[in-house]
């Protein structure tokens, strides 16, 4: 497993969020954010191809 540094400040701030919200860490709270974010990421990609293929086929203007 692979480790990142993290401003200390932030750190705290994670890890009184991670708590409130009810993760067992912080590694846990991070690992999901950083998830949910690639999956936006990736998903806005996907979308944009759907688009530029729909409109190369004529369906959008």
């Amino acid at each position: 497993m692979s480790r990142i540094r993290i401003d200390a400040g932030l750190y705290d701030r994670v890890k009184i969020v991670a708590n409130k919200a009810g993760y067992g860490s912080v590694d846990e709270f991070v690992v999901h954010m950083i998830e949910k974010e690639l999956e936006k990421i990736e998903t806005a990609d996907s979308e944009d191809e759907v688009t530029e293929r729909l409109r190369g086929l004529g369906y959008l203007e």
